[in-house]
């Protein structure tokens, strides 16, 4: 095509073959969840130019300044061009929706109960021909104990139902008292079982023993369009526990490394044989199958048929492709070719006290205080439960879950650079993370590579 130019006076000469580039098409979002989770994404696509309004259910304070907040979305939805349900336990909403010609991204009730119900999860792995843990259900200690003394093994130790306990909701609870046994007779998990089942039995209604099986823990995951999976997938390792070196107790997750790739054998094995059975219920968004995996094989623990969190803040490092386009893209069935960066992304959670636990009185030391820094870059920030008063961003809500500090780079070692770079430019009063996000990286590869997973 030819360009305007000058003549040999200086003067433009208007070529009248040009023609304007397109503008690209803008976007009506409706987020819709139970309580402050997908502020950041919903961010991003209003900061693409798209408008965004958020119900979120059980909300204070987080997210004002940055985003619309309403207390009905129910009237809205006629307004919006794409409906977003950011959690799980709204499939019948977003199957009826999808039902009358909606454009939802989200959850089905078919998918809901892979991520609530436990055991109907294992129970589709297991026809999908997938290897899963054996396990054990108990409403009693006493015969928890008896079953420890007759089968001697190494378990994991995970609450089922719980009974009011003040202070405590019944997620801290599963967050606090998951328990890994470390010895392969199963003396250890005895005997706190046995030290600890008056307390326990207070606490804990039901719970279950897990068969434990060493290897490296990752995930398999993809975006779902309802008619097929969208590549590139995304390999992920997750850090759940509060302090470095898996110490400490069980968070949501303190951060995470990834990276984006062509679907592999992990891949393939997993949430890859998915892809029917998604297909008939109608799913569209993120789908995540969290295994254990050696050289024996993959053992799949549990599903995500939702967000990730903070797993959704940190694949912004490394997606190229506008996530408001993306998104109205998978929810009316259509292909897209993601474009993703080379190389790995990780993401660090921050937070203050009182978190992971739910103290009022410590939030109330810490709620609105301002979150500064040194230089004015926010590269790689994103929004845990925060709001804007006076320009100045401040913790808000009642999590103490304030902030998501991605990097990325070529190598993992890169990555993890960046973002702790990224985390010095912030000033928080007792602010704390995890340092060790990405570290295990080189070793991790190595057995992965080895067994022919990735």
């Amino acid at each position: 095509m030819a360009e305007n130019g000058k003549n040999g006076n200086g003067n433009l000469i208007e070529n009248k073959d040009l023609q304007p580039i397109p503008s690209k098409p803008k976007y009506k979002f409706l987020f819709i969840g139970w309580e402050a989770l997908s502020g950041d994404l919903a961010w991003k696509i209003k900061n693409e130019g798209h408008e965004v309004k958020c119900y979120i259910k059980n909300c204070t304070d987080e997210y004002d300044g940055f985003l619309e907040k309403v207390l009905e979305w129910k009237p809205l939805v006629d307004w919006a061009d794409v409906v977003v349900f950011d959690d799980v336990g709204f499939g019948k909403e977003a199957d009826a929706l999808r039902k009358n010609g909606k454009a939802v991204v989200g959850g089905s009730v078919y998918t809901d109960r892979l991520e609530e119900d436990r055991e109907f999860g294992q129970s589709e792995l297991r026809r999908l021909g997938m290897l899963t843990l054996p396990s054990w259900d108990f409403d009693d200690y006493d015969k928890a104990l008896q079953f420890i003394k007759e089968n001697p093994g190494r378990y994991v130790y995970k609450p089922s139902t719980f009974t009011s306990v003040n202070l405590f909701t019944s997620g801290d609870l599963k967050k606090g008292l998951l328990f890994t046994g470390k010895e392969e007779d199963g003396k250890d998990l005895y005997e706190i079982i046995e030290q600890n089942k008056k307390v326990l039995s207070r606490k804990v209604k039901q719970f279950q023993l897990q068969k434990y099986v060493n290897g490296v823990e990752v995930g398999a995951s993809a975006f779902f369009n309802g008619e097929k999976f969208i590549t590139p997938i995304l390999v992920a390792f997750e850090h759940k526990r509060l302090f470095p070196g898996e110490l400490g107790s069980m968070t949501g997750e303190m951060g995470t490394s990834m990276f984006w790739c062509e679907p592999n054998k992990l891949f393939k094995e997993t949430t890859g044989k998915m892809e029917e059975d998604l297909r008939k219920s109608g799913y569209v968004g993120y789908i995540d199958i969290n295994c254990m995996v050696n050289g024996r094989g993959i053992y799949p623990l549990e599903f995500t048929t939702r967000f990730g969190y903070p797993t959704i803040s940190i694949q912004q490092e490394g997606v190229l492709s506008e996530w408001g386009e993306f998104l109205h893209a998978i929810a009316n069935h259509q292909d897209y070719q993601l474009r993703t960066k080379r190389g790995f992304q990780i993401g660090v959670v921050c937070v203050v006290p009182p978190f992971p636990y739910h103290d009022h009185t410590q939030m109330e030391i810490y709620k609105d205080l301002s979150i500064l820094f040194k230089k004015p870059y926010l590269e790689g920030i994103h929004l845990g439960d925060i709001k804007i008063v006076d320009n100045i961003w401040r913790v808000a809500g009642n999590s103490a879950y304030v902030l998501i500090v991605t990097g990325g780079g070529f190598t993992m070692e890169e990555a993890r650079k960046q973002a702790y770079l990224r985390i010095e430019n912030i000033i928080l009063v007792n602010m704390f993370y995890r340092t060790d996000i990405g570290t295990a990286w080189g070793e991790e590869s190595d057995k992965l590579m080895t067994w022919g997973y990735i």
